[in-house]
């Protein structure tokens, strides 16, 4: 199950008491203050796992909770420190604290470690009160608390390149034909119910991460078809590849299908809007003559087209060269 959003609350451990104790043994004339310090609350820390790609766990448990340090004890013994507690989460994470309104931390590089909510110190004992005016202090301080937060994680895919379209453009066969990703692929709309990751190997050693997500249709930002709210998935791609269907079952036609898209990209985010895109016909292969490529073309006539076959693998090398181009334009 591919969970994507999760609201939890976090609880840093307490620290510990500071001990009232005096020195009391047998032959000593001489006692006095003998308590030790309580120990550190542990704290909650949130690492970048690249392991995980969901926030599954967090699916049915909303509390976290540190352990507590101990309490101080006599003869000048420190209460143990509260181990902290340690949560995995997918890279490309972001931390929001929900009673701020803030981000708190984001979570894109692998193994990145935040500490959230920090753990209460401990109090000292009254060994630690002495003077020589107030050589017997019987108090000693209590610990401090441990910090709370209420928590929204929020995932975001780290990738490349973010696949958009309409349902059956074509997208998880794409990914499968580019990558060992294996998407389900069915001639029927929304076979893409979640976000799917892909690498994409090209020759000399290259990578490209490339992300599918659920197709989008007219009326997504109003919650048509499967929303849009997986379009997060792609905010942090330097790329999107636009791929349209040349022959599309319905009575639409693939200029017009764009046109919804960048509407639906324009009205979730103009950052996203802007990213630089590569348009791609798929199907090239349903086809006995050039003219729908053409008309395409002679639509969108200020952008190039690209003409692959997802199926076939037709046209995926110039294509998968065009995209690195755009990433790394000053290696061409």
């Amino acid at each position: 199950m591919f969970i994507d959003e999760a609201t939890i609350h976090v609880k840093a451990g307490d620290g510990g008491s500071g001990c009232v104790s005096f020195r009391r043994e047998k032959y000593v004339p001489k006692g006095g203050p003998d308590g030790g310090d309580g120990g550190r609350g542990g704290s909650v820390i949130f690492v970048a796992d690249p392991n995980k790609n969901t926030l599954l766990d967090f699916a049915g448990k909303h509390h976290w909770t540190a352990p507590k340090g101990e309490n101080g004890m006599g003869k000048k013994c420190y209460g143990a420190h509260g181990d902290d507690l340690v949560i995995q989460v997918p890279v490309g994470t972001l931390v929001h604290d929900l009673d701020q309104g803030i981000i708190l931390a984001d979570l894109k590089e692998d193994g990145r470690r935040v500490v959230l909510a920090r753990g209460g110190k401990g109090g000292r004992g009254n060994f630690g009160f002495r003077t020589p005016t107030n050589q017997a202090p019987r108090y000693a301080e209590p610990g401090t608390l441990g910090q709370e937060r209420n928590l929204k994680l929020e995932l975001k895919l780290i990738a490349d390149v973010g696949l958009v379209g309409m349902p059956n453009a074509g997208k998880s066969t794409l990914l499968s034909a580019c990558s060992a990703a294996r998407p389900k692929v069915a001639d029927y709309p929304f076979t893409t119910l979640e976000p799917q990751l892909g690498i994409a190997e090209l020759i000399g050693d290259r990578r490209l991460v490339m992300a599918d997500i659920p197709g989008l249709i007219e009326g997504a930002q109003h919650g048509a078809g499967l929303g849009h709210a997986f379009l997060r998935h792609i905010e942090r791609t330097r790329v999107i590849v636009h791929l349209l269907d040349l022959y599309p079952v319905d009575e639409s036609t693939p200029a017009d299908n764009y046109r919804t898209i960048r509407a639906e990209l324009e009205a979730f985010s103009a950052d996203l809007a802007k990213k630089p895109e590569i348009i791609v016909a798929n199907k090239i292969d349903l086809s006995l003559d050039d003219d729908a490529l053409k008309s395409l073309r002679a639509e969108l006539k200020d952008k190039e087209v690209l003409a692959i076959s997802g199926a076939t693998r037709n046209g995926l090398e110039p294509l998968l060269e065009a995209i690195w181009t755009k990433l790394h334009p000053a290696k061409v």
